[in-house]
């Protein structure tokens, strides 16, 4: 009679191990669950161990804590010195022009204004605003000469 190992359970889990014929026969299903079992039994061994050898002690565990606490304020945030709003050519505080003169003040602002150097980084965006802004206008006027042909052309 001739006994041959064919599989055995994992020590961790339980699962199947299988055995394939050479060499010591696994105990653990994956190197996960060997691990989690040496964790253990080195962790049993160390409490086991005297205090002052390392081991587990009975008295409860002591924290040393550092709380800190963070006061936020809000502080309000004084203008800066010598800043003034646009102006327009009249004098008056800027706002967003509502009619073509006032559009026109608004764009000599803008040209006197261009080389400010808190203005001056902007100025590839607000040359591409300007060239959007004329393209716009430029269809318009297109269309408008459009509509006032096909009415002169209607009426005759």
């Amino acid at each position: 009679m001739r006994e041959q190992l064919l599989e055995r359970t994992c020590e961790w889990c339980g699962e199947p191990v299988a055995y394939v014929g050479r060499g010591r026969p696994a105990r653990y299903c994956s190197p996960v669950h060997r691990r989690r079992a040496w964790e253990l039994r080195t962790a049993e061994a160390r409490a086991d161990r005297p205090v002052s050898e390392g081991g587990r002690t009975r008295e409860p565990v002591r924290e040393v804590v550092q709380r800190t606490e963070t006061v936020v304020r809000t502080v309000p945030h004084p203008a800066p010195v010598g800043v003034q709003p646009a102006r327009r050519l009249s004098g008056e505080p800027y706002t967003l022009p509502s009619d073509a003169l006032e559009w026109i003040e608004a764009l000599a602002v803008l040209r006197r204004e261009v080389a400010n150097p808190k203005v001056f980084p902007f100025r590839e965006h607000i040359a591409r605003a300007c060239e959007k802004t004329l393209q716009v206008l430029r269809a318009d006027v297109a269309e408008a000469q459009q509509v006032s042909a096909a009415g002169g052309e209607s009426s005759d």
